[in-house]
């Protein structure tokens, strides 16, 4: 198989074998499919799951598109060449409970070819970011290590740069340089090169893609059943808000979507159902709320990196 087959047949069995996990840990709602085409090249499976016993609202996607770059691309997305290729798998996860974290992972491959159809160009992205209401130091603690484990296994220097990565790209810069959550790794833009070749970082997002199940499920079995308060879900609809300001006002991945003609309704899948916008809200000094606030102005290092 060619490279962009491998990898397309592996996120078609990776977004299965999530469906799966976090059917079996809401233990009510299912995931609906809906397949969509897309006039301009290609298509994707929206898998959407609602109104469980613990996820809210959330999305497991994949995508295989193409077509010919325009000159949207190209001034905005800085893209050059005549046609493009993308395959990825992203999904979001919303869930009821505000002490459950919100959790995101991507990953992706991305070709560019001349007029005549050759490929000019390769790269590769992805990675995995946990958004907590309520901080939880072990459980930010595990999903870190169960994705530094997998980056050492590939190369000893990139955890400390894709948690770098992660830090310094989900942040509402807008609003002091705010995170969105507590972080975890992010890569973007990675060609094959003389040290890593293609079926290196086919393989290495492949192992990043794995661990996402053990990164967040056993957050979520630790969690689901934590009671909580009308207050504690206050919070989590205000800090979803500033997820939303981030999806919409700087995320590279919801741009790429709207200025290829993508499907609306995937594109906005990842925001969450329920939100509040309360004017200059600033949580209790000294509060729970306000020690996950302090977290996400501060990246931390988690393992003592």
């Amino acid at each position: 198989m060619s490279i962009k087959e491998t990898w397309t047949e592996y996120i078609h069995e990776l977004q299965n074998r999530i469906c799966s996990s976090l059917e079996q840990v809401d233990g009510k709602a299912t995931f609906a499919e809906d397949a969509w085409e897309r006039p301009e090249g290609g298509g994707g499976k929206t898998r959407v799951i609602a109104k469980g016993n613990v996820f809210e609202k959330g999305g497991v996607n994949t995508s295989v598109v193409f077509g010919d770059v325009t000159d949207a691309m190209r001034s905005q997305l800085k893209i050059n060449g005549a046609k493009w290729f993308a395959s990825g798998l992203s999904l979001v996860v919303h869930p009821i409970n505000p002490f459950v974290p919100t959790v995101h992972c991507n990953y992706r491959l991305f070709e560019l070819y001349d007029e005549k159809d050759i490929l000019t160009d390769r790269w590769f992205g992805g990675g995995a970011d946990l958004t907590p209401y309520y901080l939880f130091e072990e459980d930010a603690k595990h999903f870190h290590q169960v994705h530094k484990s997998v980056c050492d296994s590939f190369d000893g220097t990139f955890y400390t740069a894709l948690k770098k990565e992660c830090d310094d790209y989900f942040v509402n810069t807008h609003r002091g340089n705010e995170r969105r959550g507590i972080g975890g790794i992010f890569y973007d833009h990675q060609r094959p090169g003389h040290d890593h070749a293609e079926n290196f970082w086919i393989n290495f997002g492949k192992a990043c893609g794995t661990a996402f199940i053990d990164a967040y499920i056993p957050i979520v079995e630790k969690r689901k059943n934590t009671r909580y308060t009308m207050e504690n879900k206050r919070w989590q609809e205000i800090r979803r808000g500033r997820y939303v300001e981030f999806n919409l006002v700087h995320d590279r991945g919801t741009l790429f979507g709207l200025k290829t003609n993508g499907r609306i309704e995937s594109i906005m899948m990842s925001l969450p159902p329920t939100v509040r916008f309360e004017y200059n809200y600033q949580p209790l000094a000294g509060s729970e709320e306000d020690k996950l606030l302090q977290v996400c102005l501060n990246p931390t290092d988690w393992l003592n990196e």
